[in-house]
């Protein structure tokens, strides 16, 4: 539902709002290795990131990035809307266009009646989840989660 780019950067986020101490920089370089993504491709998404305020980004050998707010004021929501965008809450999960064209068939279509009520949780679930509150739940595993 979500592309690779976003979950990219929401593991990005993740990655910073655990391993950050006292709002430190991390580099690209470091979260790339850690998170196995490639490097020039994850820069650019944490550069929409810290452009849209979501992270504060410092250029140079000691240069990296930490978390804009607190983790908790960062939802999974924010996220997505930045990279790409609300939409994925709203249009038809099985890419059918016809409703696109014409709003009015909407309530025609089975499936839209169906989906509607579990897109709307799926959007409230994004909103209400933060990057603080997931990274708290990952702190408190006794193991360590690749994420």
């Amino acid at each position: 539902m979500i592309s690779n780019t976003c979950k990219y950067g929401i593991r990005a986020m993740l990655y910073i709002a655990i391993n950050s101490k006292d709002g430190e920089k991390i580099g690209i370089k470091r979260i790339s290795e850690d998170l196995e993504l490639p490097g020039p491709f994850l820069g650019k998404i944490m550069q929409t990131l810290a452009k849209n305020k979501l992270l504060t980004s410092v250029k140079g050998p000691h240069g990296g990035f930490s978390l804009a707010k607190d983790p908790k004021e960062i939802s999974l929501y924010d996220i997505v809307k930045i990279i790409d965008g609300d939409e994925v809450f709203h249009e038809c999960l099985i890419g059918v266009k016809i409703c696109e064209k014409n709003p009015e068939f909407a309530s025609l279509c089975p499936f839209m009646k169906k989906s509607h009520e579990v897109r709307t949780m799926l959007m409230k679930t994004f909103k209400e989840q933060s990057i603080g509150d997931f990274a708290d739940g990952i702190n408190d595993l006794d193991e360590v989660l690749q994420i």
